[in-house]
C-alpha cells in the first residue's frame, strides 16, 4: 500500500507559527495596555502636579477619593443603569436570540450580521444621533408630521442609549448556545409529554445560560465604565464613575484618576474570571 506523500506539519510546529504571528499584537498590547496601567498604578501612590516628577512624594492620600460623597454617588449611578441595562438586554436578547433559533430562515448568521452592522460604525455618530432623535425636533418628527417628546438629560435617555449600543453583545452569545444544545434533547422531553413551555424552561433555558452569563457581562462592563453615553444624552446632569474618570484625567489630576480607573480595571478583571468560570472554552463567543 502505498503511503500519502502529503507531509503533515506537527502539532508543535504549527503552535510554533502561531505563536510567531502573534507576537505583533503582544508587543503592541505590551506598549499601549500594560505600559499605562503600570504608570497609572505608580500615580496611585504619589503626590504630583500632573506627571512632573519633581517634587513628588509618596501618599496614600489619592484613596480618600473612594469614601468622597461624590464618587459613592457616581458608583452607585453605575451599578444602577448598569444591572437595569444589562436586565432589559438580558430580556430582549433571549427574545431576539431564541426567535432566531426556532426560525426556519436558511441564512441565520446573516440575520445576525445586520444586527451587529451597526457595531462597525463609530460610537460616538451612533450616540450623537440617538441624542439627535431624542429631541423634541428631529428628523423623525419632521417625516411622521407629529411632535416628538424631549427626553435629553433623563434617565431614560441613558438607558435607551445604553440599551440600544449593547444589545448585540448579549444576542450573538446567547444565539451561540442556543445553536450547540443537542436537537435530540429537546426530541427526548418533547417525548417525555412535556409542553412546550415546560420543555423551554427545564431544558432550553438552563443549557443556555452559559450564553447568558457571557452576554451579561459584555453588557455590564462597558456600561460600567463608559462615560460617553451619560455626558452626551444624559447632558452631564447624572454623574457615573466614567466621567469622573475623564473629569479627572482632563483636569490633569492623574492620580485620582488612576485610583479610580484601577479600582474599575479589578471590577472588570474579576468579571473576566467569572466568564472563565461558566464558559472555560469561551464557546459562546465564537
Amino acid at each position: 500500500m502505498q503511503k500519502n506523500s502529503t507531509n503533515l506539519i506537527p502539532p508543535s510546529q504549527t503552535s510554533h507559527h502561531l505563536h510567531r504571528l502573534a507576537k505583533p499584537y503582544l508587543y503592541w498590547l505590551y506598549i499601549f495596555a500594560c505600559f499605562p496601567l503600570c504608570i497609572m498604578f505608580v500615580l496611585m501612590f504619589l503626590d504630583t502636579e500632573g506627571i512632573r516628577l519633581e517634587g513628588m512624594s509618596f501618599t496614600l492620600a489619592n484613596f480618600d477619593t473612594l469614601i468622597q460623597k461624590s464618587t459613592i454617588v457616581a458608583f452607585f449611578n453605575s451599578i444602577k443603569y448598569s444591572v437595569l441595562t444589562t436586565i432589559i438586554c438580558i430580556f430582549f436578547g433571549y427574545l431576539i436570540a431564541y426567535s432566531l433559533y426556532k426560525s426556519k430562515i436558511k441564512n441565520k448568521y446573516l440575520i445576525l450580521l445586520l444586527l451587529i452592522l451597526p457595531m462597525w460604525t463609530n460610537v460616538l455618530l451612533r450616540i450623537n444621533a440617538l441624542a439627535s432623535v431624542f429631541k423634541e425636533n428631529n428628523i423623525l418628527t419632521d417625516i411622521l408630521g407629529f411632535g416628538g417628546v424631549n427626553i435629553i438629560g433623563t434617565d431614560l435617555a441613558i438607558i435607551l442609549g445604553m440599551v440600544f449600543t449593547y444589545l448585540p453583545f448579549i444576542v450573538l452569545p446567547i444565539y451561540t448556545s442556543l445553536e450547540k444544545i443537542d436537537p435530540s434533547l429537546h426530541e427526548a422531553a418533547m417525548d417525555l409529554g412535556v409542553t412546550e413551555f415546560t420543555e423551554f424552561w427545564k431544558v432550553t433555558v438552563p443549557l443556555s445560560l452559559r450564553g447568558v452569563v457571557s452576554g451579561s457581562i459584555m453588557v455590564l462592563l462597558p456600561c460600567l465604565s463608559g462615560f460617553a453615553i451619560p455626558k452626551i444624552l444624559g447632558e452631564g446632569n447624572i454623574l457615573l464613575i466614567g466621567n469622573i474618570i475623564e473629569q479627572s484625567f482632563i483636569n490633569m489630576s492623574y492620580n485620582i484618576g488612576s485610583v479610580l480607573a484601577i479600582v474599575v480595571l479589578i471590577i472588570i478583571l474579576g468579571a473576566i474570571l467569572l466568564v472563565n468560570k461558566f464558559d472555560k472554552e469561551g464557546e459562546t463567543l465564537l
